[in-house]
């Protein structure tokens, strides 16, 4: 097995990591409130990080230390809609709308930087917006909170992507070391924000203690090793690709673990969803950064 196949594997492995912690996320909702779940899996995920890479830490630079800080506090943004979205929507939606950052990116783009989307861009926005249409508004044509928090989630990190970009191409700023410190001031900002408007605690149950342990272990910790370590092996193109399938996987977790089920509308928009993301991958010549949850 060549390196590049190898490493795409493992990235599929890491998708269907992210995949599945919506439905863990769930479970951990029966005892813990969603900001101490969050300060718990990522401070767990940051002292796997800053184990495994503590060269990094070791030799960092003010500016990976800076950008650390700045989108770490970006990620809490992102995940504040992620866990809350989750807790008030269906796993299905969680899981798509909160993959459409691949196709918001543009949008800031375009606002922020006056870039216009190329066509075939374009076309994936608009078949995004019916598909998201069909998906999650009800029959009064509004939102469900949850999947308005998911969307906020989306919003949130397409901004991180674009931050991420920027802050990857100076000099100064060492990836890796960056991604440690983000992890790290999540998990504190989290810690923080659970002691005031919460009231902090571990898991309980065995059920909620594998499930919270496996996010951090699996979903952030492992799973950012994957990331960091294989995606050099092959063409970002291919990787954006890789982690279009996280809303498949959500998709056939929640029918499976959670026995949801959704009216054919709502796979008809999941469909169109999942068609956008794969449109918008498909633009020939154009490599997109892709940040997970």
């Amino acid at each position: 097995m060549t390196k590049q196949r190898r490493a795409e594997w493992l990235l599929v492995l890491a998708t269907g990591f992210w995949s599945i912690s919506y439905y863990f996320s769930r479970v951990c909702f029966e005892e813990m409130d969603v900001l101490n779940l969050n300060a718990f899996r990522f401070l767990i995920a940051f002292a796997i990080l800053g184990a495994y890479y503590w060269r990094h830490l070791r030799g960092l630079t003010r500016a990976s230390l800076r950008w650390g800080v700045v989108l770490g506090l970006v990620l809490v943004v992102t995940y504040v809609g992620a866990t809350y979205g989750v807790k008030y929507t269906s796993l299905s939606n969680a899981g798509f709308i909160s993959c459409l950052a691949v196709v918001i990116t543009p949008l800031i783009e375009l606002i922020a930087f006056r870039k216009l989307p190329e066509k075939r861009l374009a076309l994936a926005l608009l078949v995004c917006v019916i598909g998201l249409a069909l998906m999650t508004l009800n029959e009064a044509l509004r939102f469900a909170s949850g999947d308005a928090l998911c969307l906020l989630c989306s919003v949130a990190y397409a901004a991180d992507i674009l931050m991420t970009e920027r802050a990857v191409s100076d000099a100064a700023v060492d990836p890796i070391g960056m991604c440690v410190v983000q992890i790290g001031v999540t998990g504190a900002v989290f810690l923080l924000l659970s002691v005031i408007f919460e009231e902090p605690c571990l898991p309980r149950t065995p059920a909620c203690w594998g499930a919270a342990l496996f996010l951090g272990l699996f979903c952030s910790g492992l799973a950012f090793i994957i990331q960091n370590t294989q995606q050099k092996y092959t063409a970002a193109s291919r990787v954006a690709l890789i982690f279009t399938l996280e809303p498949v996987f959500s998709a056939i977790v929640a029918y499976f673990l959670a026995s949801e089920r959704l009216l054919p509308r709502n796979y008809l928009g999941a469909v169109l969803v999942l068609a956008s993301l794969l449109l918008a991958q498909a633009e020939p010549g154009k490599e997109l950064r892709h940040d997970n949850i």
